[in-house]
């Protein structure tokens, strides 16, 4: 992997939370070398960067702090990026997160933006192409249609919808500190309108 000086080069993603807070960010990759590296690309540029070379490592910083933001090698020595997004998909708000790997196939591939993954990099990876997934991790929506999919015939679609608004009002919730004002924006509805939900649940 080749990034170029931090003088060089500076990614265009915003840094701050809502909340006004430095955005956070977890690096797992078991190469000290490239691990260094992204650690310092990231936190040149803002970041408050976390960094673990194993699962157990990453799961145990997981469970110290929620990241914004989780940069994860596919194949580490004691398991697979699957592992850890399973433990972060238990988190509230659940961080972003973008997978590099030189050797995952298109099933496992598959199964991480199944599970949330919002980018893939292959090594070795530059600059632009970091900063092109952590754009797209922190700014586009995940796609729902494969979970969709899979509910037809298990759930009905009134379920369905009343499990997706009650989560992403909990999750807007978690992310905004609880700010109902907050939550309300990043939900795109009115406070009142919030606030009749909250009454409902």
């Amino acid at each position: 992997m080749i990034l170029p000086p931090a003088s060089k080069a500076e990614l265009s993603f915003e840094k701050v939370r809502e909340d006004g807070a430095t955005k956070t960010c977890l690096v797992v990759e078991d190469e000290p070398r490239l691990r260094a590296t992204l650690v310092e690309a990231l936190a040149v540029r803002g970041f408050a960067v976390r960094e673990a070379g194993s699962v157990r490592e990453a799961l145990a910083a997981l469970a110290e702090a929620r990241p914004d933001l989780v940069i994860l090698d596919v194949a580490l020595p004691d398991g697979r990026a699957l592992d850890i997004v399973a433990g972060a998909a238990e988190l509230t708000p659940a961080p972003r997160m973008v997978a590099i790997s030189g050797a995952a196939g298109p099933d496992e591939s598959f199964a991480l933006a199944e599970r949330g993954v919002r980018a893939y990099l292959k090594k070795p990876i530059n600059l632009e192409e970091l900063e092109a997934a952590i754009d797209k991790a922190l700014s586009l929506p995940p796609d729902l249609a494969p979970h969709l999919k899979s509910a037809v015939g298990l759930i009905p679609i009134k379920d369905v919808e009343q499990d997706a608004r009650a989560t992403m009002v909990k999750e807007a919730l978690a992310r905004s500190g609880g700010s109902r004002r907050a939550a309300a924006r990043a939900l795109g509805i009115s406070r009142e309108l919030l606030q009749h939900i909250l009454r409902k649940g």
